[in-house]
């Protein structure tokens, strides 16, 4: 069976003090009415944004020498199609997310069918990406168990062997500081982050894994931690058959790329296609670290951490007209998605209004622009440590001075 994305109705935790606020008491300031989830008013999302996909794809069929002689517009028409088409791109692959949720209907069965035919045509593996998915909802922030963007300790970045993509004769450390480096790996971060989260379950904590000491996949060789193998380690028994149904969805729409690449031109459906899929992982990368890593956030050790303090640990920013029309609400109200899963995007607006007053100063939300805080977060939010005159506390936070980007 895959796992399921809705710890909602968790009220007592291990190692929550009695002051600290339950997530019941969170509940009960929702109206009851936001969780509600709705398949037709859902598939009309899915229906809006398939349309705007679907009137890029012809502008961009329509973009030739005859038709715009001038190059310089053609550019400017490649490069405005490629962003826009990344935000419908974007837009599916949140309303994928939903299913995976469970927040698109109340049937699991069509949140699958449309979650695995959405996340497909974006060559994600819907089933493999919602179980890994499930365990970041439900250790959130927990340094042993989260599997997205669980930052290094002092002690594990001074203990850390050199990437073996780098060559020996170079010295990072003369490197590190420098605002070349600083963009070089932010860059690589945005765009290959999504696929070596894919490929090797980067950034994931150490026990994030439910078949510990599993030596060999079915794909890969040695310890295999990737989304696309059914015999990883990331998988039990039960799960392996998904990992193959979600292998199969990429098998059609790279069939449907290659296809469209012999009618269009190899060169014209990597601007299609291509493009607006980095697009797509740009995004994805920018939200979901953006969401889980900011100066004020802390994360905890297995033995300190609940699930309402690490779905706490979670940020909500503005992004404007794009973040609320084209990415659902994904970025502006996101806290509240941790602490109830089920709740459809067009209910989360209402719903996080609806605990603010409760949480007071445990909800935080960002106010700087988002690209912005996205450079200065990457530069500043390097590893975290327990603070002076709190060792043993098991709760970690941001070191600010002499700390070098980690993971």
């Amino acid at each position: 069976m895959a796992e399921t994305i809705s710890p909602a109705g968790i009220s007592k935790e291990k190692n929550q003090k009695p002051d600290e606020i339950t997530l019941q008491t969170i509940k009960n300031a929702i109206p009851a009415h936001c969780f509600n989830r709705s398949l037709l008013r859902s598939s009309a999302y899915v229906v809006r944004d398939l349309l705007y996909a679907s009137v890029l794809f012809y502008l961009s069929l329509q973009i030739t020498n005859e038709t715009i002689p001038s190059q310089p517009l053609r550019i400017i028409a490649w490069t405005a199609y490629g962003f826009l088409q990344g935000c419908v791109g974007t837009g599916i692959w949140i309303l994928a997310h939903e299913c995976g949720h469970g927040s698109f209907s109340p049937y699991q069965a069509v949140n699958d069918i449309i979650g695995w035919a959405l996340h497909s045509l974006l060559l994600v593996p819907y089933h493999s990406w919602k179980i890994t998915h499930a365990r970041h909802h439900r250790y959130t922030s927990n340094m042993e168990r989260d599997t997205a963007f669980v930052p290094w300790t002092e002690k594990e970045l001074a203990s850390r062997e050199k990437p073996w993509y780098i060559p020996s004769w170079i010295d990072l450390d003369m490197f590190e500081d420098t605002p070349l480096y600083s963009f070089l790996s932010l860059l690589a971060h945005q765009l290959a982050g999504w696929q070596m989260y894919l490929c090797f379950y980067v950034s994931a904590g150490p026990k994030s894994r439910p078949v510990q000491g599993k030596k060999a996949g079915w794909f890969f060789g040695r310890q295999s931690a990737s989304h696309f193998d059914p015999g990883s380690s990331l998988w039990t028994e039960g799960q392996r058959h998904l990992i193959a149904i979600s292998d199969f969805g990429l098998l059609i729409t790279a069939a449907g790329v290659w296809y469209l690449a012999q009618q269009v031109g190899v060169l014209r459906m990597v601007l299609i296609y291509a493009v607006p899929y980095c697009w797509v992982h740009h995004w994805l990368v920018a939200i979901t670290y953006l969401h889980h890593t900011h100066p004020s956030i802390p994360h905890y050790s297995d033995s300190t951490w609940t699930f309402t303090k690490g779905a706490l640990s979670t940020v909500d920013r503005d992004f404007g007209f794009i973040g609320r029309h084209f990415f659902h609400h994904i970025i502006d109200h996101h806290v509240v998605h941790h602490l109830f899963s089920r709740i459809p995007f067009y209910h989360a607006e209402e719903a996080t209004d609806a605990i603010i007053p409760v949480l007071g100063t445990r909800y935080y939300k960002e106010e700087e622009g988002f690209l912005k805080s996205l450079v200065k977060t990457y530069r500043e939010c390097g590893v975290v440590k327990e603070r002076e005159g709190e060792e043993g506390s098991g709760v970690l936070h941001w070191v600010f001075e002499g700390g070098k980007k980690g993971q």
